[in-house]
Parts: C-alpha cells; structure tokens; sequence
C-alpha cells in the first residue's frame, strides 16, 4: 500500500466519513475573488478575524514552512431521525443540529493529530510537520476541501458532498508530507434557490451573495451586541444558530445519519425551556453544555437569545 491510501485508510479508521488530498498551493482565483468580493462589500459583519492574515488563509502553503499537501477530512453530523413529535407545554428554543454533538472541534482536532502521528510513524525517520486546522485556524476550509474532491459549493454557500449532502464538519491537515493529490469535485448547485427563499433573514442573495450580518448563526453564535428588532422578530425560536438553508437543500434528503458512535450526540439539547434558562446560574450552564459549542458563547449571551425567541412566542 502506497503512502497516499495510508494515510486515507487510517483517517477513516478514526472515524472521518471522507478524505481527500490536495497539494498546499493557493486557492484558485475564482474562490479568492469571491472572498475578495465579500470583504469588499462589508457582508463580513463584525468577524474582523476574517480580514487578519487573509495571506494565509488563501494559501495553506503560508500555515506551514515547507508545505506540500492537505489532508482534508469530513464529518458526518446528520443526527438520527427520533420519530417523537415536536411539541411542547412550555416556550422552546431551537439549538442548529452540529450543536447537540460534543464540540466538534476537539472531537476533530484530537484526530487529526492522531492522524499526524500514524503519518510521522510511516515515513520515519524522513523529518515531517504538521498543522491541524479545524475554525480557528485561517483557511479558506470549504475552497480547500473542494479541490480535494470532497464536494462542490451550494447557493446556501456550504460545502456538499454528493452522499453525505451539507451536514458535514470539515477539517484539515496541512503537512510537509508529499501526497498524490485527488481531483476537485466540478459538480454545479442543483441552483434549485430552496435555500434562498428559506432563509429567514435574507442573508442569501440570488446572485450568490451572503451577508454574514444576517444570519442568524452568526447573529447567534458570533455577535456580541444587541441584535436589532427587526433582525430579532426573525429569528423566531432559532436559541443557537439556523439549519434552514441545510434543511431545506435537495442534497440533504435520503442522507444517512452520522455514524461514528465516538462522536457523542445529546438528544436532550434538541430544545431547551427558555424559561429555564433565564433562570440559570454560570453553574446550571455549565453542567447543561460543557463539552458543547453552545458552551463557548458564554450564558450571558444564551439568555440575551433566549429573551428574544420568548418576545417571538407571544
């Protein structure tokens, strides 16, 4: 077995649903002009971490001296169908469905050094580094996943792969390692624009715009401040970031559930009483989502979504 279909073998034996290489070179023009578009017309809203080191994030060669491949790994996080009826005495709120997961990015993180460490052992004693990417490192993930070969771009500007459809997490693997590269994925968006009449806020735009200031994940999830009314009235009972644009997307209907039994799903967080957390303590908080993204936003900020999906139940 040759170095290449090692390292595949061994990324889907930790439990990654997909992988693909490609080599460590800056993303096309295409890709960089549409990034360079968005910053241009302020539709990055308030993730000024976008802007900084824009170098790197169009060019994974610039993560890591030496660079000559990505690894490119995805993560299926379509929960299972439950069968119970949605309904509730008491006002809800909607948590996204990669939230009910443990955090994803120390699920991914953990196994991709795992992974790092299989390639290191492979071509010893040859010297060999790595960087792991999963969020917070910049790369421009969905671009570099695409010329993998592991699915194209959606209207709703998720990454699709043609079997797993846009419930998939996405991580990356920069190294020194020299691997044989797979073919991009060409496939076109069905250009259905399901996804553009679902969204809720109008963060999509026909022509393939996103305003990120609209969105209700990020309005959610990223921002800090007070979120207009009219935003808010949106957002209905959205508590932690919005599936419509994914629910809603030809390529999500018949996918199978995620798998990897590692990878722990709460049912209990699918909806969460809005009255309770307004009462809350830092401690109740921490005993409900430790170990969850919904952690990383503080409960400050749960309860500021909370008080705006209750103004949305009367």
């Amino acid at each position: 077995m040759d170095l290449t279909q090692h390292v595949k073998e061994t990324a889907l034996s930790l439990g990654f649903d997909v992988v693909g290489i490609t080599h460590a070179g800056p993303i096309d023009d295409g890709h960089r002009q549409r990034l360079g578009r968005w910053l241009e017309d302020g539709h990055v809203a308030e993730m000024r971490y976008m802007v900084r080191n824009l170098d790197k994030r169009v060019d994974p060669g610039r993560l890591l001296k030496r660079a000559r491949s990505v690894v490119c790994v995805v993560l299926n996080y379509n929960p299972p169908k439950s069968g119970v009826v949605d309904s509730s005495p008491v006002p809800v709120g909607r948590i996204a469905d990669f939230a009910i997961y443990e955090d994803y990015h120390d699920f991914m993180r953990g196994r991709l050094r795992r992974l790092a460490n299989a390639i290191r052992r492979a071509v010893a004693p040859k010297a060999c580094a790595f960087r792991v990417c999963v969020d917070s490192v910049p790369l421009a993930e969905r671009a570099i996943a695409q010329r993998a070969g592991l699915g194209f771009l959606g209207l709703n500007h998720c990454l699709i792969h043609p079997r797993l459809g846009c419930r998939i997490l996405l991580g990356g693997l920069v190294t020194t390692v020299n691997l044989t590269p797979d073919w991009p994925m060409e496939q076109p968006c069905l250009g259905c624009e399901k996804c553009y009449r679902a969204c809720p806020t109008g963060a999509l735009g026909r022509d393939g715009s996103f305003d990120a200031g609209k969105c209700v994940s990020y309005l959610t999830i990223e921002f800090k401040g007070e979120i207009s009314p009219d935003l808010a009235a949106r957002i209905g009972d959205r508590l932690f970031g919005c599936d419509a644009c994914i629910r809603c997307c030809p390529h999500q209907a018949n996918t199978p559930p995620a798998s990897n039994p590692d990878f722990h799903f709460h049912p209990s967080g699918r909806k969460i009483s809005l009255h309770d957390i307004l009462k809350w303590t830092q401690g109740d908080f921490d005993r409900t989502f430790s170990g969850s993204a919904v952690h990383r936003i503080g409960l400050s900020q749960l309860q500021r979504n909370a008080r705006i999906c209750l103004g949305n139940a009367k």
